[in-house]
C-alpha cells in the first residue's frame, strides 16, 4: 500500500494516479463486508409475510417455514395470541411451538420458558388447561443440554407446582420423580430431582414427605456426586419447613452434620449455611451440644481453607450471634468476639514472615474477597447491641470501618448508621464518662473522613445517603461538636457540589442542625449565611437550592419562625432575573402563603399579594406567566388559618404549636446556660446542683430530634393548678412569633392570693424558668418579717415565674435581698412548734424560686 501524500499542489501524473487508484481499491475491499451483509432480494421475499393472513395464520406459518428469529418472535407474542383468541392458540400454535422446541436453539428455549411463566401467572387459562396443555412441554425441556435453558425450565415448573392441585403434582410430577432422583440418571436429572424436592416438601403434608420424598432426600445427600450433595443440602432448609421441627431434629439435623464433615468444601459450606438459616427450629439443647461445636470448628479452619469460608461466616455473623445468644460461655463468647474483630480488619494489616512480593501478589488475588468479608462485617455491626454495656470495646472496630479505603464497606455501614452511632454513644451507660469523651473525637473524625471519601469518589448516591443519615447526629453529639464539624460543611457541600439530589440531601440535614441548635448566635450566623450565600448569591443555581432549603424549613420549623427569618428573602425572588428561579418560587408559593397567620402576618400577606400583581403585570417569560396564573388559582382557593383554633386546621395547629413549643424550649436552653454562667460565683453546693439540673435539661434536645412531646409534669391532687399550667402552656405556643416574647413577673407580685387547705403537699414544674408549687396543709401558718397571723393557703396556687431580658442587671441583688428576708423568716420560725418546722421550710421554698430554678430554690430551703 502506497502512503497517502497530500501536496500543496494536487499531481494528477500518470504515476500518482494510479497510487490513488491502488488506494480507492483498498478501501473498496474494505467495504465488501459490509455489502455482503445485506439481505439479498432472495432472503428478503423468504423473510416477506402476506399481509392479508391473521394474527393465528402468520403465527403458524412463521413457525412451519420462517427463520429462527421469526419464530423466537411468535412464541415471544404467545401470551397475547392467548388474550386475543385463547382457543385457536390452543389448537393450532401451541402444537407448533411444540414441535420447533425440539430443535430451537437457546433464544427460543429461554423465550418459551417466560413465555409460558407469563401465560400461568396472569391466569390466561384455567389450571386444568394449562397442565393438560403447558406442563407436558415444561417436563420435556426440563433436562435440556444447555444449563441455562435447564434452569429457566425448572424456575417455571417450580412456580407451577404451586399452582397446581395436589393430586395432579403427584401423578405428573412427584411419581416420576423417584426414577429420575436414581443414580443411573445423568448428573442433570439428579440436580432436578433435588429442587424439586425442596419444593414438592411445602406442597404435601409431613406424612407424606416422610414416606414418599424423605428417603429420596437421603439418598441424594449421600449421592457420589459433591455437586448433588451440595445441591441437595440446600433444599434441606425448605424441607425442614416443611417437615416441621420434630421431623427436623430426628431427621435432617443428622444429615446435616454428617455433610458439615464432607470432605468437599463446597458440600460443608453449604451445609454449614443451611445450620444458620435453620437455628430457629432447633431447641436449646441441640444449639449448645451439637451446632455450637460445629460453628466453633468453622471458625478455626476458616483462616486456613478456602476465602469462601471467611465471606460465609462474616455474612451469616448476626443470624449466629442472635441464634446462639444466651448460650455462649464467658471464654467462648471473648473467643467469637476476637474473631469479629478480625475479620473486620481483614487485609488491612500484611502478616508476620511474609515479605513485600508475597503480601503484594496475595493482595491482588484475595483483595476483592477480603473486601467482601470487611462488607459483610459492616453491615452486621449492629449485632453489637447484644454487647450492652461493653459496646464500647468495638468502638476501634467502628472507626476502622468508617475509614476504610472501600466505598462498598462504608456502603453496607451507612443502612444502619444511626443505630450504630447511637448505641456507641449511649449503649455503654456503666463506662466512666472520660472513655466516652475520649471516644467521641476519634468517631467524629472517622465521620467527616467517610464524608470526604465519599465526596471524592464517582458514586454520588453513596455520598447522598451518607449526607441523610448525618442528621442523626443532633441526639449522639453535642452543638458545639456538630456546630464546628459538620454544619458548615452542608453549606459548602449546598455551595460546591455538583449533584443535585446530594445538595439537596446536604440542605435537609443543615436544616435539621439549624434545628436542635440550642445557641441563637450560631443560629443566627447560619440563618445570614443562607440568606446572603444562597438567596442572594450570584449563581442561581445558588438561589435554587436557597428555595429548596426553604421547603425543609417549612417542613422542620414552625411557621412564626419561617415567617420571621425567611419569608421576605423568598419574596425577594420574584424580581430575579433568570427565569427558573421565578419559576421555582412560583411554585413554592403556596407553601408560603400556608405559614401565615391571621391577624399576626397580615402585613406579610400584603407583601405577597404585592409580589403577585407585579408578575402578573412585569412578567414577560410566557411559561413563568403561565405558572403565575395557574399559582394565582391556586392561592385564591387557599384559606388562611388563624391565631385561635378551628377546626379545619385543628392538627396542622397542634403540630406548629408543637413546633413552637419546642423552639422556645431551646431558647429558655440557652437563657439557662447564660444564668448558669452568671452566678459562677455561688457556692459549689448550688453550682453542682444547677450543674445536675443543665444535664437534665440538656437531654430535651436529643428527645427533641426524635419528636418526641415533651409533658410537664404537675401535682395530681391540684385540680385548678392543672388548668392554670395548661392554659400557660397555651399562651407560650401562640406567642413565639416574629414580636417580642411575653416580659416575664416577678414571683411574689404575681403569686395569688392563698386561702385555707387540707393536707400539704409541694410540686415543682417547668425548666427553672416557669415554676409551679401547689401546698395544701390542715394548719398552715407563717410568720412574716415582725407580723405573726395566720395566713391560708388554697389547696393549688400555681406561680408562673416570668424574668424579662431588662432585670438581669439586677437579678442578684434581688437574690441577696430575699436571702436576708429569708434569713429573718427563719429566726422567726424557729420560735414556732417543732411540728410546724417542715411546713415552713417549704413555705420559704417559694421565695427562692427565681433565676436559679425551682429545684435550687427548694434544695436551698431545706439546706438552711
Amino acid at each position: 500500500m502506497h502512503p497517502i501524500i497530500i501536496f500543496s499542489k494536487m499531481d494528477f501524473s500518470q504515476s500518482n494516479l494510479f497510487g490513488y487508484i491502488e488506494d480507492l481499491q483498498e478501501l473498496t475491499i474494505i467495504e465488501r463486508p459490509v455489502r455482503r451483509s445485506l439481505k439479498t432480494p432472495e432472503e428478503i421475499e423468504r423473510l416477506t409475510v402476506d399481509e392479508e393472513l391473521s394474527d393465528i395464520e402468520r403465527a403458524v406459518y412463521l413457525l412451519s417455514s420462517g427463520q429462527d428469529i421469526q419464530g423466537t418472535s411468535v412464541v415471544a407474542n404467545l401470551p397475547v395470541l392467548m388474550r386475543q383468541n385463547p382457543a385457536e392458540t390452543l389448537r393450532r400454535v401451541l402444537p407448533k411451538i411444540r414441535e420447533v422446541l425440539h430443535v430451537a436453539g437457546v433464544e427460543m428455549q429461554l423465550t418459551a420458558a417466560v413465555s409460558f411463566l407469563t401465560v400461568l401467572q396472569e391466569e390466561l387459562v384455567s389450571i386444568h388447561t394449562y397442565s393438560h396443555s403447558f406442563l407436558h412441554i415444561i417436563l420435556q425441556n426440563l433436562e435440556h443440554r444447555d444449563a441455562g435453558v435447564s434452569n429457566a425450565w425448572l424456575e417455571t415448573l417450580l412456580a407451577v407446582i404451586e399452582a397446581l392441585p395436589k393430586e395432579t403434582v403427584r401423578h405428573e410430577i412427584l411419581n416420576p420423580l423417584v426414577s429420575k432422583a436414581q443414580l443411573s440418571q445423568t448428573l442433570q436429572s439428579r440436580l432436578v430431582s433435588c429442587k424439586i424436592m425442596g419444593k414438592l416438601a411445602n406442597k404435601f403434608e409431613a406424612r407424606i414427605v416422610k414416606r414418599d420424598i424423605l428417603p429420596l432426600v437421603k439418598s441424594l445427600c449421600q449421592d457420589a456426586e459433591y455437586e448433588v450433595r451440595t445441591c441437595m443440602c440446600r433444599q434441606l432448609e425448605h424441607i425442614a419447613q416443611g417437615i416441621g421441627a420434630e421431623l427436623t431434629k430426628t431427621v435432617v439435623l443428622p444429615e446435616l452434620v454428617e455433610l458439615a464433615r464432607d470432605e468437599s468444601s463446597s458440600v460443608h459450606l453449604a451445609a454449614f449455611e443451611t445450620l444458620v438459616n435453620l437455628l430457629d427450629m432447633f431447641d436449646a439443647d441441640d444449639r449448645s451440644q451439637t451446632v455450637l461445636p460445629l460453628v466453633k470448628s468453622f471458625c478455626e479452619k476458616a483462616f486456613k481453607a478456602d476465602e469462601a469460608i471467611l465471606v460465609s461466616l462474616s455474612f451469616n455473623l448476626g443470624k449466629l450471634c442472635n441464634g446462639l445468644y444466651g448460650i455462649f460461655t464467658p471464654e467462648q463468647h471473648l473467643r467469637f468476639f476476637e474473631f469479629y474483630k478480625k475479620l473486620s480488619t481483614l487485609g488491612l494489616q500484611q502478616e508476620n514472615g511474609q515479605n513485600d512480593n508475597q503480601v503484594q501478589v496475595q493482595t491482588l488475588e484475595q483483595e476483592n474477597k477480603y473486601i467482601l468479608v470487611r462488607k459483610n462485617c459492616a453491615y452486621n455491626f449492629p449485632v453489637a447491641k447484644l454487647l450492652n454495656s461493653g459496646v464500647y470495646t468495638i468502638h476501634k472496630e467502628l472507626v476502622t470501618l468508617l475509614q476504610d479505603e472501600s466505598l462498598e464497606v462504608l456502603d453496607a455501614l451507612i443502612g444502619n448508621l444511626p443505630e450504630i452511632l447511637e448505641l456507641m454513644t449511649n449503649g455503654g451507660e456503666n463506662r466512666g464518662s472520660e472513655n466516652k469523651l475520649l471516644s467521641i473525637p476519634d468517631l467524629i473524625t472517622a465521620l467527616t473522613t467517610a464524608e470526604q471519601r465519599a465526596a471524592t469518589s464517582l458514586k454520588w448516591r453513596t455520598h447522598e445517603k451518607l449526607l441523610q443519615k448525618y442528621a442523626c447526629l443532633p441526639h449522639i453529639i453535642s452543638s458545639d461538636q456538630i456546630y464546628y464539624r459538620f454544619l458548615h460543611r452542608m453549606l459548602t457541600i449546598i455551595l460546591t457540589n455538583n449533584v443535585l439530589p446530594v445538595q439537596k440531601a446536604a440542605a435537609r440535614t443543615l436544616c435539621v442542625y439549624l434545628r436542635y441548635n440550642p445557641k441563637q448566635e450560631q443560629r443566627h450566623e447560619v440563618i445570614q449565611k443562607l440568606i446572603e450565600q444562597l438567596g442572594q448569591g450570584k449563581s442561581y443555581w445558588n438561589r435554587l437550592r436557597f428555595l429548596d432549603t426553604c421547603e425543609f424549613i417549612m417542613e422542620l420549623f414552625s411557621k412564626s419562625f419561617f415567617c420571621k427569618y425567611f419569608f421576605l428573602p423568598v419574596l425577594e425572588l420574584t424580581h430575579d432575573p433568570v427565569a427558573n428561579v421565578r419559576m421555582k418560587l412560583c411554585y413554592l408559593l403556596p407553601k408560603v402563603k400556608s405559614t401565615l397567620r391571621i391577624p399576626t402576618d397580615k402585613h406579610l400577606l400584603q407583601q405577597l399579594e404585592l409580589c403577585i400583581r407585579k408578575l402578573l403585570c412585569q412578567e414577560k417569560d410566557k411559561d413563568v406567566l403561565t405558572i403565575v396564573k395557574r399559582t394565582v388559582l391556586e392561592l385564591d382557593r387557599m384559606e388562611i388559618s388563624v391565631d385561635a383554633f378551628q377546626k379545619r386546621f385543628y392538627e396542622n395547629d397542634l403540630l406548629d404549636q408543637e413546633k413552637d413549643r419546642q423552639e422556645h424550649l431551646l431558647l429558655e436552653m440557652e437563657q439557662l446556660e447564660k444564668e448558669k454562667q452568671q452566678n459562677e460565683g455561688r457556692s459549689t453546693n448550688i453550682n453542682n446542683k444547677i450543674f445536675e439540673k443543665k444535664r437534665r435539661d440538656s437531654k430535651t434536645s436529643s428527645v427533641l430530634a426524635k419528636r418526641i412531646t415533651l409533658s410537664v409534669p404537675g401535682s395530681s391532687s391540684a385540680t385548678s393548678a392543672g388548668k392554670e399550667d395548661k392554659k400557660s402552656k397555651l399562651v407560650r405556643s401562640q406567642s413565639f412569633s416574629t414580636q417580642a416574647l411575653h416580659p416575664k413577673y416577678n414571683a411574689l407580685d404575681k403569686c395569688p392570693n392563698i386561702s385555707s387547705a387540707t393536707g400539704y403537699t409541694c410540686s415543682v414544674s417547668g425548666m427553672g424558668k416557669n415554676c409551679m408549687l401547689s401546698f395544701t396543709d390542715d394548719s398552715f401558718q407563717t410568720h412574716s418579717g415582725g407580723n405573726s397571723g395566720n395566713t391560708a393557703f388554697p389547696s393549688s396556687s400555681s406561680c408562673n415565674l416570668y424574668n424579662s431580658a431588662d432585670q438581669k442587671s439586677s437579678g442578684n441583688k434581688e437574690i441577696q435581698t430575699r436571702k436576708v428576708n429569708l434569713k429573718s423568716r427563719k429566726s422567726n420560725s424557729l420560735r414556732s412548734s417543732d411540728g410546724k418546722k417542715g411546713n415552713q421550710k417549704v413555705v420559704e421554698a417559694a421565695f427562692w424560686c427565681d433565676k436559679v430554678g425551682a429545684a435550687e430554690g427548694l434544695s436551698n430551703a431545706w439546706n438552711e
